[in-house]
């Protein structure tokens, strides 16, 4: 059976790691840290996922060599680092099925994972990977479902095919700009619902914020090309419910964290926070109207107080929804 790739050993692609090798198919899991690597061959076990064993089909290695006997490679990097391992990589990776799993917009160009794929490796397929998920239920075998985005129907279909397992189900769609566009705006919104309760404004305020937030992702991803039905589906609305909702979603975590004036570990990635400033340079540069989108990018550069950004957002002018 061909093995599959798997860049970055973080929580969510040890745990891509974990559901593929039980269902059979052999995976080459790529670590940074050679230590961190060696430890988790050794134990089968990681700090990332308490509980969870590693299946035998994985193996673990921090050379980037053994990736290059992989027909398709997952991409789990940070996507504020997808660019500079893709580049140090290009050899090694190119004119392969590359799937992006990591979830924003690039701080530096604002671009997403697959025009960085692109640009590094030209003779790549690109694809992505995104919907509601937590590395903590794909890993348990919990009943996932995710959407797979491939501008290619034929290489799409392969790819649905390879990647699906009995418990993670994968749909398909040639909107890659929505998909990822998708997964990238909601972690905007979930801080800014996290912001909301964390405060102690109510659920009653975080639907509202969830619905004008929503429409938000619409008008952005529109603007850039999208399918509005894209947005509807599991790489936007689906993943919005979750992230907005759960308090394992480190975005809205840190969300909370700031309503409240708490600590919140720097340490922990948060995709959203380099994803609402990229937004909103982008967003005023073309005249899209984002103000949550906005507000929230305020906050996090301490340019506004959660109390005035409220303020505002509650007296923009009355209109029809």
């Amino acid at each position: 059976m061909t093995r599959i790739g798997i860049a970055g050993a973080g929580a969510f692609g040890t745990a891509l790691a974990v559901t593929l090798a039980s269902a059979g198919r052999p995976v080459t899991l790529w670590a940074r840290d050679p230590v961190f690597a060696d430890r988790m061959m050794q134990s089968r076990e990681t700090p990332r996922l308490p509980g969870i064993v590693l299946p035998d089909p994985v193996t673990v290695t921090a050379e980037l060599d053994p990736l290059a006997g992989c027909e398709t490679v997952l991409l789990s990097v940070p996507m504020q680092a997808l660019a500079g391992f893709l580049k140090g990589a290009a050899m090694v990776l190119d004119a392969r099925a590359l799937i992006a799993c990591c979830k924003g917009v690039d701080m530096a160009t604002g671009r997403g994972p697959s025009a960085i794929i692109a640009e590094t490796c030209p003779r790549a397929t690109a694809a992505i990977l995104t919907g509601p998920s937590f590395a903590a239920d794909i890993a348990r075998g919990l009943p996932t479902a995710l959407t797979l985005a491939c501008r290619d129907p034929r290489r799409g279909a392969e790819l649905q095919e390879r990647l699906s397992t009995p418990t993670l189900r994968l749909y398909r769609s040639t909107d890659i700009t929505g998909a990822e566009l998708g997964g990238a705006l909601k972690n905007i919104m979930a801080i800014a619902a996290g912001i909301v309760i964390g405060a102690g404004l109510g659920d009653s305020a975080r639907a509202a914020l969830m619905t004008r937030g929503f429409a938000e992702m619409q008008r952005f991803a529109c603007a850039h090309g999208a399918e509005p039905e894209t947005l509807a589906g599991l790489s936007g609305f689906g993943d919005l419910v979750l992230t907005c909702t759960s308090a394992q979603s480190r975005n809205f975590r840190y969300g909370a964290a700031l309503g409240k004036g708490a600590w919140f570990d720097p340490d922990v990635t948060v995709e959203g926070a380099a994803t609402a400033r990229a937004v909103a340079a982008i967003a005023q540069a073309r005249g899209i109207e984002m103000p949550v989108t906005q507000s929230v990018a305020q906050v996090i550069d301490g340019q506004r107080s959660i109390a005035e950004a409220v303020k505002t957002l509650l007296s923009r002018p009355l209109k029809e929804e």
